[in-house]
């Protein structure tokens, strides 16, 4: 867009599981203009989570409309944009006119895990190729699924009329006309080859995906076209992943940094460098891609942070209002162990169809429920940093961000892992990294951006304890089959 006299900003949108939120930065780190919208998550059956991709695509041209009037109305202008979205939400949609063909099948959703079954000969070959274990979660699950299920749609398909690819990539293609998928995302299709980070022919034979349907694969860090309104046009420069943008807001730019970010779901992140670290039952990716290097990420991902709270409002019959499940399990204590599989265990179990498994709560009063359900989280983060192995390479403290980053969750991490945690005082890291990113094109260097915690939690739980509850806690995972 052209340019003005006035201020300039940065656009940053961080599309996520249940709504789209929009910054303006400036080169300060100020945020003069940020907005929100909620969408809709839909669950038509068991197993099923999924939203309307078109909602999510006006959410995104709202806000952005909005930013905009906001730096018309102080005579500014918006240099250039970036797009944080959530990973494995995936759908099917018309190349021509855009049209959704499919609903956005969210991250959530595993109703495919009857490819993933029949698959489960070749996980260790899946698992060797892409760094990413079988799981239907991901996109090559989703999609022989949907086209076995759907001929016209395999059709559609094969005629090359419709385009299969991460919900990142239609909003791109939506917003910009560009049709590509960034490395950080591509991955997550399941079909991509992070030994040479190519399309996997062999992967594409075995999820039955047509090799002419395949996306060019794009740089993080590149021109990914003009996102239009009205007579606006400003340059959408950086797509990533959520939590590679969540990590690089944490500061983790050195081979080493590990972050941990608690949103709808939660990751335990670790920036590997040049070279990508494969271990079992735990995701390798790219971390961030431009014209200059590609880094590396090792993760491990839990399905249930805050969006668990929300599935235990309906399950105990408390008002959203009056959830505060951060307060209602402060000074709450238990014996018992909750196992949150209502949308799978992801790492480092990676099992399906569990359901909210409650042991040892029979009689449980509320508060303790949610309490066990808080430590659950806790549990998956210390088993995750158990698999990771990193030895003298874990840091002095840990730092932690997201919604659901509050206070006796950080303890009990601190007190399973006995190493400080850090809750981080500046906000929305994920939206940080996107800027950082823009920043760089822009500049050449980035911004300095403060690491402070507001609060550090030093371990304080008794070795006794803290050995009986993981005692209890793998026995209550060997009981359901873990």
């Amino acid at each position: 867009m052209s340019k003005s006299s006035g201020p300039s900003y940065y656009l940053v949108l961080d599309q996520g599981t249940s709504s789209t939120k929009v910054f303006l930065f400036d080169e300060n780190l100020n945020i003069p203009f940020k907005d929100h919208i909620k969408h809709k998550l839909e669950r038509p059956a068991d197993h099923q989570v999924q939203s309307d991709a078109l909602e999510i695509v006006r959410a995104c041209k709202e806000l952005t409309k909005k930013a905009l009037n906001y730096t018309q109305h102080v005579g500014g202008d918006i240099s250039s944009a970036g797009l944080a979205v959530q990973r494995s939400t995936f759908l099917f949609w018309d190349k021509r006119t855009k049209k959704p063909l499919t609903a956005a099948i969210s991250w959530q959703d595993d109703r495919s895990q009857d490819i993933v079954a029949g698959l489960a000969n070749e996980s260790d070959k899946i698992f060797n190729i892409t760094g990413m274990p079988l799981s239907p979660h991901f996109g090559g699950a989703k999609f022989l699924h949907f086209t076995r299920n759907d001929p016209i749609l395999k059709k559609s398909v094969l005629t090359q009329k419709t385009c299969f690819g991460p919900l990142s990539t239609f909003l791109t293609h939506y917003l910009t006309n560009t049709l590509g998928i960034d490395y950080s995302i591509a991955c997550r299709t399941q079909l991509l080859d992070l030994n040479n980070l190519k399309w996997s022919s062999d992967l594409c034979k075995l999820f039955h995906f047509p090799d002419k349907s395949l996306l060019p694969l794009y740089n993080n860090v590149q021109s990914f076209g003009k996102m239009r309104l009205d007579t606006m046009a400003i340059p959408l420069n950086v797509v990533i992943g959520d939590q590679q943008a969540a990590l690089l807001g944490q500061s983790g730019w050195d081979s080493g940094s590990v972050a941990l970010n608690f949103g709808t779901s939660g990751s335990v992140c670790v920036n590997t460098g040049k070279n990508a670290v494969i271990i079992p039952n735990l995701l390798s990716s790219v971390l961030t891609a431009d014209q200059e290097k590609m880094i590396f990420m090792l993760e491990g991902t839990i399905n249930a942070c805050n969006s668990l709270f929300y599935w235990l409002e309906k399950e105990l019959n408390i008002d959203h209002k009056d959830m505060v499940w951060h307060e209602r399990c402060m000074d709450e204590s238990t014996n018992g162990i909750f196992i949150p599989g209502v949308t799978g265990i992801a790492a480092p179990y990676w099992k399906s169809g569990l359901g909210m498994v409650k042991i040892g709560l029979e009689n449980a009063k509320k508060d303790e429920i949610i309490r066990a359900a808080m430590e659950s989280i806790g549990f998956l983060v210390h088993d995750i940093i158990k698999q990771m192995d990193l030895k003298e390479a874990l840091p002095d403290m840990l730092t932690a961000s997201g919604g659901c980053a509050r206070a006796p969750l950080l303890q009990f991490i601190a007190d399973m892992l006995m190493i400080p945690v850090g809750h981080i005082s500046l906000k929305d890291r994920t939206a940080i990294g996107v800027l950082q990113l823009l920043h760089k094109k822009n500049t050449g260097t980035y911004l300095a951006v403060g690491m402070d915690c507001d609060k550090i939690f030093e371990p304080k739980m008794s070795k006794v304890t803290r050995e009986k509850k993981l005692k209890h806690w793998q026995h209550a995972l060997a009981q359901v089959g873990i």
